[in-house]
């Protein structure tokens, strides 16, 4: 039986990845600080701080795979405390990778993010689709925005710098907007629900016209087992996502509004600084060497995701902040 561990455990994409897995029959490690997830009762967790190097006594390693999801994320945080968001992703990484190799694990895997080639797109004419080799910057260093997205291309070089080092295989994987039951609050699409579900009214939103490519969780989990467990090559990223869902945001929470059966007048304001106008991921490779077209386009997973948050008590009990991140 294979022995994975996953960090992040209890988060958005951490939690659905450690259900698939479960599903697999796999003998799972999960841990997590829990500063924003919630513990799933059907799953044991390890309550663990990564930034501390005695944590990782509690492992047990080696691992036939690691996947590394454990981060600060989310807008506010990046300009609330960026320091934080530094130290904690950057800590939690290096001290991953230590043990890592200390243990003889044999692969690694890293959630990255898009936000890490943001400053190119803003900066150059970037190709869109963009692919998986377009250059990562960041475009100013003085936005604390930028703080998660150093974080993130500083993981990507600590990871594929280790794997050359050390000799291990390593993934590196890009979630591009990734949506779906239990992921909080903190991001643009259980905000619009929550929001129109308590009818808002002017509906706020900020920059109208900027678009994103929307994918739904249960595709992105199963490329992402696939990415593990096939014997695809190493040392790379990968792009996750749906290309073929982009959407401007004004088009986004009007199809939400009427999932609630609900027409408010709109509120229209700027994109905050440093939102990159158009994000959409070039997903060929995995495409091509995976074989894995989505199968939940953005109307049936907008859907699902409405339903879920429409019978969890967010309403009823009011907005609870950070409640399943």
């Amino acid at each position: 039986m294979k022995r994975v561990l996953v960090t992040g455990a209890a988060g958005f994409l951490g939690h659905h990845l450690a259900l698939a897995l479960a599903n697999k029959g796999y003998n799972l490690t999960l841990c997590d600080d829990f500063s924003r997830g919630k513990k799933d009762t059907a799953l044991h967790y390890l309550d663990l701080d990564l930034t501390q190097p005695q944590s990782f006594q509690q492992l047990n390693g080696p691992y036939d795979a690691v996947y590394h999801l454990a981060a600060v994320n989310g807008t506010r945080y990046f300009y609330e405390k960026p320091d934080q968001v530094l130290k904690i992703n950057l800590l939690s990484t290096i001290h991953l990778l230590d043990w890592f190799v200390a243990s003889g694990s044999k692969k690694f895997l890293f959630a990255s993010t898009p936000e890490a080639y943001a400053g190119t797109i803003d900066l150059y004419k970037t190709p869109l689709p963009t692919p998986e080799t377009v250059p990562l910057m960041i475009s100013d260093i003085q936005n604390p925005r930028w703080s998660y997205a150093g974080s993130k291309i500083a993981g990507e070089l600590l990871t594929l710098n280790y794997a050359r080092q050390h000799n291990f295989a390593a993934h590196i994987v890009r979630y591009h907007n990734i949506y779906g039951p239990r992921m909080g609050e903190a991001h643009v699409i259980p905000e619009f629900i929550l929001r129109a579900l308590k009818k808002e009214n002017p509906f706020r939103i900020y920059g109208d016209k900027h678009t994103r490519s929307f994918c739904y969780i249960s595709d992105a989990i199963e490329a992402t087992l696939c990415i593990m467990e096939t014997d695809t090559p190493a040392g790379g990223a990968w792009h996750i996502g749906n290309a073929s869902e982009e959407i401007p945001m004004l088009e986004l929470a009007k199809r939400i509004c009427r999932l609630a059966q609900y027409e408010p007048e709109w509120d229209i304001h700027p994109a905050p600084e440093g939102s990159v106008q158009r994000r959409v991921p070039d997903t060929r490779k995995i495409m091509e060497v995976l074989k894995m077209p989505p199968q939940i386009n953005l109307t049936t997973g907008l859907a699902k995701t409405y339903e879920w948050y429409l019978h969890e008590d967010f309403i009823h009990s009011g907005t609870r902040k950070n409640r399943n991140e």
